[in-house]
């Protein structure tokens, strides 16, 4: 009896799990648990991601079919249906549940729909497939911008998706002083403190935007087509906008041109209050200039000295081979109105007012404080694209002002730029 309970026991003992083999148990469920959840989560983005772009296909086939019907996309939506400039339920969009669509129409050939879930959010253009939003820095919603950044909502016409861009020119990472001898060792930083970093290149430009400040090597120097979105969208914000008595209407009087007018005669340092658009310009909203520094875009975000202040450089270059440039043919170089050009060029990305889209946009100049084009129609040199005017430029500056004389090669104390993502 005491062999066969000695053996009963030994059984027991050996079927009985240690310590070591109950945690090694513990950990592989554990194992098995975390990949279990991390499939989950995958699939669970992958589907919310697949129901977004999903129903921004859809809503886009809708309103391609209105402005196959009506010639023009709807210019206003009430509850997701048209209202104007045709209402027409047969066409209003629908979103999954859980999903809220946003429709924008700067102009009636062109839309921006963005599709939002909680935090996540993708957008669409008439000419753009589904693409993850960008959003304000640190927003859990979208594809969050870097740290001096704002959010830019894209545009049909100019065959951009949303995307971010410094909120302020270029400065030099620990200098306030940006007008310095070009160094490689520079970095780039979107801040509102300091003056901008000039005596660049354009070569150099793009070469150093990708070490901006927070972007993790993701960024580039603004293109034309970011360049003329961002212009399109501010154009189409009444506020913008002032007749000279603080009436805000698109397309009446002027819109903001930023520090042009030679007093002070340098490049000034942004503020950190968006509500101090005239800071260091010596005006004020109640002289009634067109000075105001800072522009509000259609999501809400505002962006510092896009005219006036100094120049930027943008990624457009002409071929050099060809004639590019738009101009007055046998005129050669100078100064010119949009509405004086004979010669339309070929510049990749269209830069006159009337490509806008906007109501009257073909007629405005430099009156309306949009600038006016430097070029030469009888050109075909390399050159780069300079935008915007500076502080000395009069009524040449302003967000559409193109400056065409420019080798990639140039710098100049009055010459910065501006990085986009």
């Amino acid at each position: 009896m005491a062999k066969l309970l000695k053996t009963c026991q030994s059984k027991q003992t050996s079927a009985a799990f240690t310590i070591v083999e109950l945690l090694v148990v513990i950990v592989v469920i554990g194992i098995l648990a975390s990949i279990t959840i991390v499939s989950y989560a995958n699939i669970s983005s992958k589907a919310l991601a697949a129901s977004l772009q999903s129903d921004l296909s859809n809503a886009s086939t809708q309103l391609k079919m209105y402005y196959a019907t009506y010639g023009s996309y709807p210019t206003s939506m009430t509850g997701n249906c048209p209202t104007a400039p045709t209402a027409d339920s047969a066409f209003c969009i629908k979103s999954s549940a859980n999903n809220t669509l946003t429709y924008t129409s700067i102009a009636s050939t062109t839309f921006h729909l963005t599709a939002t879930d909680n935090n996540v959010s993708y957008a669409i253009t008439d000419t753009t497939s589904p693409a993850i939003a960008a959003s304000t820095n640190g927003s859990a919603v979208g594809n969050a911008c870097p740290t001096g950044f704002i959010p830019v909502p894209g545009s049909g016409t100019y065959g951009t998706n949303d995307f971010c861009v410094m909120k302020y020119e270029a400065k030099i990472q620990g200098n306030d002083d940006g007008n310095q001898t070009y160094s490689a060792g520079f970095t780039p930083e979107s801040r509102a403190t300091g003056t901008p970093w000039v005596n660049i290149s354009q070569n150099n430009a793009i070469a150093k935007a990708s070490s901006t400040i927070g972007c993790n090597s993701n960024c580039h120097l603004t293109t034309e087509a970011e360049w003329m979105t961002i212009a399109q969208n501010v154009l189409s914000v009444a506020s913008n906008w002032d007749n000279g008595a603080g009436v805000h209407t698109i397309g009446t009087g002027y819109i903001y041109s930023g520090h042009n007018d030679n007093s002070p005669a340098s490049a000034l340092a942004a503020d950190s209050s968006d509500a101090n658009g005239y800071a260091g310009t010596g005006n004020s909203s109640a002289s009634g200039t067109n000075q105001k520094r800072n522009l509000t875009l259609s999501n809400g975000e505002v962006i510092w000295d896009l005219s006036g202040n100094v120049w930027e450089w943008t990624a457009g270059k002409t071929n050099g081979t060809t004639t590019q440039e738009p101009g007055i043919t046998g005129a050669g170089w100078g100064w010119r109105e949009w509405t004086a050009v004979t010669a339309q060029g070929s510049l990749a990305t269209n830069p006159f007012p009337a490509s806008i889209g906007l109501s009257g946009s073909n007629a405005w100049d430099s009156s309306k404080g949009v600038g006016a084009l430097y070029s030469s129609a009888d050109t075909t040199g390399l050159y780069g694209f300079l935008h915007g005017g500076a502080w000395f430029s009069g009524s040449n500056s302003g967000i559409l002002a193109l400056h065409l004389n420019g080798s990639p090669t140039d710098t100049s104390s009055n010459v910065g730029f501006r990085v986009s993502r």
